[in-house]
């Protein structure tokens, strides 16, 4: 009998070693960062990424040990509140303080933390600037960041072209800002995440399609600022698309809101006679230029549009958007939904 008690108090003493040596293991790849000291490095969280994912990046930028032991800590702590955005980490950070900087849109001191919607216009980014304090009000409108170019050049013989404007070009995204950084280095931020968020295979389809990137742009902005939703708008791309091919006035209200900035559902008759490049009801082909920054969604829906029959649609104001194949259909639905 003593032999038994014995044996049990020594599997007993074994599992509680192991399991102290478990919790103390797991306990030091939480708590103890992947560095004493490290350099800061910009980690950019992109929208839609699962916890798996920000952990494996995580790992892959060495900032973590292990993206499992991540991913243990954020489910057993509840941290299900991780944000898109661009980060400032160091490897000197352990794992609960890269969570609560994720979490919490934590910043520095010398930091603001802003978020520009899809579809600002570059006078909103503007004033959204201004408001936390990064620029003087008019400061990035009036900056000239002179003629530049769409990377990647490798992938862009035929899309290697001057573009002339910003607006379109500057990425709606959660950013971190040092608070002494100058228009330029902030225009520049947003520009290359514009670049960044080009993959290869939408530059080599816009290629195949042997369409240029300021034209893609020019549509994805159309179609942000008139798509009530992300599920609508590659239809709303191919219903624009199809009245290119066949040289029809695209007629977008919004882009006559962006010529009279009124904002409204549905431009006025004497709106829609305004005498501007970018009065679509006036002039056939897209507008000049972007009409706004448009998002990642409105870029893949003007790269890839639904192919439909569709030449028309409009929107109820509590109904989904209503299409039509014929300007006898889209007046019967004119007549049904726009009371």
């Amino acid at each position: 009998m003593k032999k038994l008690f014995l044996a049990i108090y020594i599997i007993v003493a074994l599992v509680m070693i192991l399991a102290a040596s478990g919790f103390f293991y797991i306990y030091h790849q939480i708590e103890t960062p992947l560095a004493v000291k490290g350099q800061d490095q910009q980690v950019i969280i992109e929208k839609g990424l699962s916890i798996e994912q920000i952990a494996a990046k995580l790992e892959s930028e060495r900032l973590i040990r292990s993206a499992f032991y991540f991913g243990v800590y954020v489910y057993f702590e509840g941290v299900d509140n991780l944000q898109a955005g661009e980060y400032t980490l160091n490897p000197s950070m352990n794992i609960p303080e890269i969570a609560a900087v994720l979490s919490g849109g934590l910043v520095k001191r010398n930091e603001a933390r802003v978020t520009i919607p899809e579809g600002f216009t570059i006078k909103q980014i503007d004033e959204r600037l201004a408001q936390v304090g990064l620029i003087e009000p008019g400061e990035l409108l009036n900056f000239d960041a002179g003629p530049f170019l769409p990377p990647p050049p490798e992938l862009t013989d035929g899309l290697h072209l001057l573009v002339l404007e910003e607006e379109g070009y500057l990425f709606p995204d959660t950013y971190i800002f040092d608070k002494n950084s100058s228009v330029k280095d902030i225009w520049q931020k947003m520009y290359d995440n514009f670049n960044r968020k080009l993959t290869p295979e939408m530059m080599m389809e816009i290629l195949n399609q042997k369409r240029s990137l300021p034209d893609i742009v020019i549509l994805a902005s159309v179609v942000q600022q008139e798509a009530p939703s992300i599920e609508e708008m590659p239809r709303i791309a191919g219903v624009f698309y199809n009245r290119l091919v066949i040289n029809m006035p695209l007629q977008s209200d919004a882009t006559v809101n962006y010529v009279t900035g009124k904002g409204m559902r549905q431009a006025t008759t004497e709106d829609t006679k305004i005498d501007s490049p970018y009065n679509t009801y006036k002039y056939r082909g897209l507008p000049p230029g972007p009409i706004c920054n448009p998002g990642l969604d409105a870029i893949k829906a003007a790269v890839w549009p639904e192919a439909s029959d569709y030449y028309y649609f409009l929107h109820p104001l509590d109904a989904p958007t209503v299409f039509s194949k014929t300007e006898a259909e889209h007046r019967a639905n004119k007549a049904k939904w726009l009371k």
